[in-house]
């Protein structure tokens, strides 16, 4: 069933949006921002996760989510080990902000995948076993969402949140 070109671009348009974390809920940037240098590394009690633990997991699992889509000759990491960081701090500042700049390129990138007309939203990924661009964007939009909503937890638990 071929779609319309109006109701591609619209489509596309959807996606993206979703992909910037639009819609009822706080978006990345505002998760990250302003957030403590010496609560970075902190686990909430009965949290498994501190703020540096998530955002890592969220940069390294859209990371592998996007290599995936576009590049036949990825290798995805070992589960769960490669999808987490080893240390519950960041080394440095540098390092909490490389990881978030880099968060942000690897969410444009998909987003300009998403938005390149040339890209066939709906066609399986050759390498894949059924996955199309669509999917692998609307598990990343999901995904983002679900962490960035427990790194906005962690920061309301540390009193790092302001309503």
């Amino acid at each position: 069933m071929a779609i319309k070109e109006s109701q591609d671009k619209l489509l596309r348009e959807h996606v993206v949006y979703l992909l910037n974390g639009g819609g009822a809920h706080a978006g990345f940037d505002d998760a990250v921002k302003g957030m403590p240098e010496k609560l970075r590394g902190v686990k909430p009690e009965g949290l498994r996760h501190s703020a540096w633990m998530l955002l890592e997991h969220l940069r390294l699992a859209q990371w592998d989510i996007l290599e995936f889509s576009r590049n036949s000759k990825h290798k995805s990491p070992e589960w769960p080990e490669g999808y987490w960081p080893k240390t519950e701090a960041p080394q440095s500042t540098a390092a909490w902000n490389k990881s978030i700049q880099q968060f942000r390129e690897d969410l444009k990138a998909m987003q300009d995948l998403v938005e390149n007309p040339k890209t066939d939203l709906f066609a399986p990924i050759p390498w894949g076993d059924g996955q199309t661009i669509l999917r692998e964007a609307l598990l990343v939009a999901d995904h983002n969402a679900y962490h960035v909503g427990q790194l906005i937890d962690v920061r309301r638990l540390l009193g790092a949140w302001k309503e």
